[in-house]
C-alpha cells in the first residue's frame, strides 16, 4: 500500500546547497508570467533538470469532472493525453480527493498505480519510486503534482524529495489562485464591456448592417450624410467587407427608396456583353436579338445602379461609360436614337484605381467622374469588436433554419475574435455555418470545433495552394500564348511590386510573349495566333483558377479583357456562370 505522509513537515532541514537552488530559480519562474501552462511547465523542467529526477506531471480538473494532466516533462503528447483519471481513482484521484500526499517506494508492487502512461514499462529492470503531493491553496485541493525517479536502493528515504515537491505544489497553488483572480477579473470587464454596449445605442444604425466598431460608424456616418443627395458614391474596400451591402443601405436611405435598386457585377461579363447588359439592344443588332431589350440603365430609372467590380472593366468600355456619366443618356446596341436616363450611380472596387491611372491601365479622366464621394470599408482585421454579434446574428439564422439552439462558448468566441480573417465577413459568415453544420452533440461550440484548431483552416489551405503556385508554376504555364508583335503595356502589379515580381520592365515568363497593344492588331486574330498548340488549355487553366471571371483571368495571363473574349469565342469555349 503507499505511504501516506501527514507529517511529513517534521524532517530534517533540507539538503544544502542543491535544493535551495532549485526552490529559488522555480519560485523566479513561477513569478515570470500569468500563463501557467508555460510557467508550470518550466518548474518542472528545473525541477526534474536539477533533481535527477526522470519525469514529473501536474494535474489539475478539467470541465468534464476528471483530472487531466495540464503540462509534463518526461512524457511524450500521446502519453499526456493518457493521464486521467476519475476523482478518487488511482494514486492520483486518491490523494485529489484526500489532499493528503502519497509515496510509493516500488510502483511496480503498488497495485494502485494505473500505469496509463507507460512509466514502469520504461525501466522493467528498476525499481521506480513514485510521489504525488496535492496542489493546495485557500483549504482547498486545486490539482496534484506528481514525479518518479530511480530507487537505487530500494527502501530509500524519500522526506526530502517529498518536501521538495510539497513547497513547489505550494508555490504552484498560489499561482493557480492569482491566475483565476486575474482571468475572472479579465471576463468580468470583458461582460461589463459588451453590455455597455447593448445599453449605448450607436449615433448612427443601418439596417442589415452591424457595426458598433469606431470604423463602421464612420462608414454609417458617411452614409447618412450621402444617402439624400444624387451624387456619385465609389464604395472601397476588400472583398467580403460588405459593400453591396452598404450600397443597398445607401438607396433605401435616399429619396429614390421606392425605385428599383439594380445591380451589375463588371468582372463577370466581356465587354460586348457588358454593353448590351448596360445600355440594351435593338432587334437585329447581332445574332440572336430577337426583339429590343432594355439595359440595366433603363431599368434603374428612377433609382439606383449599383456597378461592382468597376476597377476590372476594359479601356474602351471606360470611354463609353464615361461619356454616359456626362451626358446622362446612351444609344443601345445596334440602335442610334438617344436615351435619356434619371438613374443614381453607387460604384465599388477592390482594386488600388490610382495605381492604375498611374500605370496607364485606367482612365483618369473616369477616375475623377467617379471618385466624387469615396467611402472606404474597413477590414474585418480592423473591427474586431463587431466579430462577436455578427458571429452571434449568423450562428441565429443558422438555428433559425435548422431548428436547432447551438450557442458559442467563451472560448470559441476568442478563436473568433482573434482570427486574422482575410476574406472579411464572408470568410467568417462561411466559417460560422460550417462550424455549427459540423457541430456534434450538445448545444455548445467549443474552441476545438473549429477547423483552424486542426490546421483544417480553408483560408490556411488556400493560401498555402498560392504560395505553392508562385514556388511550383502550373506545368500549362510553359505552354504559349502566341501575340502578334507590338509595344508591351504597362503590366499590372504583382505580389513582387510594380511591374510583376521582377520589378517594372521585367521581360514575361518563358513561353508567353509579351501582349500586343490593343491598337496594334496588324492582320490576323487581336493579341492571338491561329492555333497554337495547347493555347485552348492553357485559357481553360486560367478561367478555372479564376473562378471564370474573365477580367481576372486576363490579368493572370498578361493580356486584355478584350484579347481574352476574343480567343474564348475564337476556341468556342463556354463561360460557366455560377
Amino acid at each position: 500500500m503507499p505511504q501516506e505522509n501527514p507529517g511529513w513537515c517534521i524532517q530534517p532541514p533540507l539538503r544544502a546547497p542543491r535544493e535551495l537552488t532549485t526552490f529559488y530559480e522555480i519560485s523566479k519562474a513561477l513569478a515570470a508570467s500569468l500563463d501557467i501552462s508555460k510557467t508550470f511547465r518550466e518548474a518542472l523542467n528545473l525541477m526534474v533538470s536539477m533533481m535527477d529526477w526522470r519525469r514529473s506531471v501536474v494535474v489539475l480538473p478539467a470541465e468534464d469532472g476528471q483530472l487531466r494532466g495540464l503540462c509534463a516533462v518526461g512524457l511524450s503528447r500521446e502519453e499526456q493525453q493518457r493521464v486521467a483519471f476519475r476523482v478518487g481513482e488511482g494514486i492520483v484521484g486518491r490523494v485529489y480527493a484526500s489532499g493528503m500526499p502519497v509515496v510509493v517506494p516500488d510502483i511496480a508492487e503498488e497495485p494502485l498505480f494505473l500505469n496509463r502512461t507507460g512509466a514502469a514499462d520504461q525501466s522493467p529492470n528498476e525499481c521506480i519510486a513514485y510521489l504525488a503531493v496535492p496542489i493546495r491553496a485557500e483549504r482547498r485541493t486545486l490539482g496534484v503534482l506528481t514525479m518518479d525517479r530511480v530507487n537505487e536502493h530500494g527502501s530509500a528515504v524519500f522526506s526530502e524529495d517529498l518536501r521538495m515537491l510539497s513547497m513547489v505544489a505550494t508555490l504552484m497553488g498560489q499561482a493557480l489562485l492569482l491566475h483565476r483572480s486575474v482571468s475572472a477579473e479579465h471576463e468580468r470587464i470583458q461582460s461589463e464591456t459588451r453590455r455597455l454596449h447593448k445599453a449605448l445605442k450607436p449615433a448612427y444604425r443601418l439596417e442589415r448592417v452591424i457595426g458598433l466598431s469606431a470604423p463602421m460608424q464612420k462608414v454609417f456616418e458617411q452614409v447618412h450624410q450621402v444617402a439624400p443627395a444624387r451624387t456619385t458614391v465609389l464604395l472601397r474596400g476588400e472583398s467580403g467587407t460588405g459593400k453591396e451591402v452598404i450600397a443597398r443601405a445607401v438607396h433605401d436611405l435616399s429619396p429614390r427608396r421606392e425605385g428599383p435598386f439594380i445591380r451589375v457585377n463588371c468582372a463577370a461579363l466581356t465587354e460586348s456583353l457588358l454593353e448590351s447588359e448596360l445600355f440594351g439592344h435593338e432587334k437585329g443588332s447581332f445574332t440572336g436579338a430577337q426583339g429590343q431589350r432594355k439595359g440595366r440603365f433603363e431599368m434603374a430609372h428612377g433609382g439606383t445602379l449599383f456597378l461592382d467590380e468597376i476597377g476590372d472593366i476594359s479601356a474602351a468600355f471606360q470611354a463609353k461609360l464615361l461619356r454616359v456619366l456626362q451626358e446622362r443618356e446612351f444609344e443601345r446596341v445596334g440602335g442610334s436614337t438617344p436615351v435619356r436616363v434619371d438613374v443614381r450611380l453607387i460604384l465599388a472596387t477592390n482594386r488600388n484605381l490610382e495605381k492604375m491611372v498611374a500605370a496607364g491601365e485606367y482612365r483618369a479622366d473616369l477616375y475623377y467622374r467617379i471618385n466624387v464621394v469615396s467611402i472606404h470599408l474597413p477590414p474585418l482585421r480592423e473591427r474586431r469588436e463587431d466579430i462577436p454579434a455578427m458571429a452571434e446574428h449568423f450562428l441565429e439564422r443558422f438555428n433559425r433554419d435548422n431548428g436547432r439552439a447551438l450557442r458559442f462558448s467563451p472560448k470559441a468566441m476568442r478563436v473568433l475574435t482573434s482570427c486574422y480573417w482575410p476574406g472579411n465577413v464572408r470568410e467568417l459568415e462561411n466559417c460560422v455555418e460550417r462550424t455549427a453544420t459540423m457541430a456534434g452533440a450538445g448545444n455548445e461550440i467549443g474552441d476545438l470545433a473549429f477547423p483552424c484548431r486542426e490546421n483544417r483552416c480553408l483560408t490556411q489551405v488556400l493560401h498555402h495552394i498560392e504560395r505553392e503556385d508562385a514556388v511550383r508554376p502550373s506545368r500549362l504555364q510553359g505552354i504559349p500564348i502566341e501575340e502578334v508583335p507590338g509595344p508591351r503595356p504597362a503590366a499590372p502589379a504583382a505580389a513582387g511590386g510594380p511591374g510583376g515580381p521582377e520589378g517594372p520592365g521585367a521581360a514575361p515568363a518563358p513561353g508567353v510573349a509579351a501582349p500586343a497593344s490593343p491598337g496594334h492588331r496588324p492582320g490576323g486574330s487581336p493579341g492571338f495566333s491561329d492555333k497554337p498548340p495547347g493555347e485552348r488549355d492553357r485559357l481553360i487553366w486560367a478561367m478555372e483558377k479564376c473562378g471564370w471571371v474573365q477580367a481576372k483571368a486576363a490579368r493572370l495571363l498578361n493580356i486584355t479583357p478584350r484579347q481574352m473574349g476574343y480567343a474564348l469565342q475564337k476556341h468556342g469555349i463556354e463561360v460557366r456562370k455560377f
